[in-house]
C-alpha cells in the first residue's frame, strides 16, 4: 500500500480502516461505502503484523467489542503494547446494547464507540475530525486517563446512615404518598429509570411516579415546550450560501430523518441545538399528586433506597439518563462528573434551584464539573444544609 490520499468519484477522500472483527452485516456497511477501504482482520495478530507494515496509511482501526478468546478493549491494548497504532483512531463497534462495554470504554477512554446499526457517514466524519485534532485529542486522552472514583469510607458510613434513619422516620409518609398515587391513576406507584453514574456505572434509578402510565411515549411530541431548547441556529449553512450550487463547506452527511443531505458545518450545530437535558415547563403528563410531590422533592425519596444500595450518595452529581450521558462523553469537560459520586442533591440544584429552576446546559456542565474536582466531606455536609433551606419551593426542577 502507499501512503497516498485517494478520492472517491465525489472528490472525498477515501478513508483506509482496518477492521478486527468479522460481523457480515457490518462489514458490507464499509465494503459497500465509496469512502473507505476496508482491510479486515479476524484477529490481533494479524492487525498487528499488517499495521507493523502499512500504519502509515492505516486513517482508523475498528475492532467489535467481542472477539474470539478476547475482547477489543483487549485488542487495544495489545495492539499499544506492541507500538503499532502509532496514534492510529481506535474505534469499538457493538452488535448489541452493551451498557457495561460502553462503560468499560469509557474508563479506558476509547476513541469512539457505535452501536449497530452503524452510520458510515457518521463514522467517516469522526474519522476526518481525527484527522483534523490529531494532537489535541491525543493531549486531551492524557487529561481523561485518571483514577476511577472510590466513595471514602466516611462519606459512605454517612450516606447509610441518614438514608436508613431518613427511611425508618419517614415511612408513615411514604406510605400516604403510595395510597395517593394509587388511588388518582393506575400503574405501579413508583418508577424505574436507567441512570448512569460515578465512573459510568448503569444503575436503576427510583422515584415516586409523578406523571401518568405512558408518559415516555409523549416525550418527542413535546419536546417544543423544551426549558433548555436552544432557537439560535441558522436556516440554512451560510459558508455554504457563498458557495457554487452543489458544493459544501464541509464533508456532507445526513441529520436525523431529513431526506437531503447538509455540509458536516450544518450538523454539528443541530446537534447543538438538541439539548441534552430535557425539561418541559407545564408539563401536560403530570399527575396532580406528581406536581406536589415534584413542588416538594417527595418524588426523589425513594432513591434512599439507591443510596443503601451504593449507587448513590446523598451528595453528588445527579445521575443522568443513559442516552443523554452517552451523548455528553464526547465533551471532556461534561465527562469529569463522572469522576464523582452520583447524589440525590448537588451543587447545581442548591445554587440555582431557588431561582425557579431556571439554568443553562452550559452552567449545569460547569458546576458538575467543579463539584467532582473539588469535593469534600465538609462541603458535602455544607450542601446538605443549603438544600434543607430551599427545599420547598415552587419551581419545578
Amino acid at each position: 500500500m502507499e501512503n497516498i490520499e485517494n478520492m472517491d468519484k465525489s472528490g472525498h477522500e477515501v478513508f483506509t480502516i482496518v477492521y478486527l472483527g468479522s460481523a457480515p452485516e457490518t462489514l458490507n456497511c464499509f465494503e459497500n461505502s465509496d469512502k473507505f477501504e476496508l482491510v479486515q482482520k479476524d484477529t490481533t495478530i494479524e492487525a498487528e503484523n499488517f499495521l507493523r507494515q502499512y500504519a502509515d496509511s492505516v486513517d482508523a482501526v475498528l475492532a467489535e467489542t467481542h472477539l474470539p478468546g478476547s475482547d477489543g478493549i483487549e485488542a487495544r491494548r495489545f495492539l499499544e503494547e506492541r507500538n503499532v497504532l502509532a496514534g492510529i483512531p481506535f474505534i469499538l463497534i457493538s452488535l448489541q446494547e452493551e451498557p457495561e462495554m460502553f462503560k468499560e470504554a469509557f474508563d479506558q477512554n476509547i476513541d469512539d464507540y457505535y452501536q449497530t446499526p452503524l452510520d458510515v457517514d457518521r463514522i467517516y466524519n469522526r474519522i476526518s475530525f481525527f484527522k483534523i485534532h490529531k494532537d489535541e485529542l491525543k493531549e486531551r486522552n492524557k487529561i481523561m486517563r485518571v483514577e476511577e472514583y472510590k466513595t471514602p469510607f466516611i462519606k459512605r458510613l454517612f450516606d447509610i446512615t441518614l438514608a436508613l434513619g431518613a427511611l425508618i422516620m419517614l415511612s408513615p409518609l411514604l406510605l400516604l404518598i403510595i395510597i395517593a398515587i394509587k388511588l388518582e391513576s393506575r400503574g405501579s406507584f413508583y418508577y424505574v429509570s436507567r441512570r448512569v453514574g460515578a465512573n459510568f456505572k448503569v444503575f436503576g434509578f427510583y422515584k415516586f411516579r409523578s406523571m401518568r402510565v405512558g408518559a415516555d411515549k409523549l416525550q418527542k411530541e413535546l419536546s417544543h415546550l423544551n426549558q433548555y431548547a436552544k432557537k439560535e441556529v441558522e436556516e440554512e449553512c451560510l459558508e455554504c450560501a457563498k458557495l457554487p450550487p452543489g458544493q459544501y463547506c464541509s464533508p456532507i452527511t445526513y441529520w436525523d430523518e431529513q431526506p437531503n443531505p447538509i455540509c458536516e458545518r450544518m450538523k454539528i450545530l443541530k446537534k447543538k441545538q438538541k439539548a441534552a437535558f430535557l425539561k418541559l415547563e407545564n408539563d401536560p403528563r403530570i399527575t396532580k399528586v406528581g406536581k406536589f410531590i415534584r413542588n416538594t422533592s417527595i418524588d426523589e425519596l425513594p432513591q434512599l433506597i439507591n443510596v443503601l444500595k451504593g449507587d448513590m450518595s446523598i451528595v453528588g452529581n445527579r445521575p443522568l439518563p443513559y442516552d443523554e450521558a452517552i451523548e455528553l462523553t464526547r465533551n471532556g469537560n461534561v465527562s469529569k462528573r463522572y469522576k464523582a459520586a452520583a447524589g440525590l442533591t448537588g451543587l447545581w440544584q442548591v445554587e440555582l434551584r431557588g431561582q425557579g429552576g431556571e439554568m443553562s446546559e452550559e452552567t449545569r456542565f460547569d458546576l458538575d464539573a467543579q463539584y467532582a474536582e473539588n469535593n469534600s466531606f465538609s462541603g458535602d455536609i455544607k450542601l446538605i444544609f443549603r438544600t434543607l433551606k430551599i427545599f420547598i419551593q415552587r419551581g419545578n426542577v
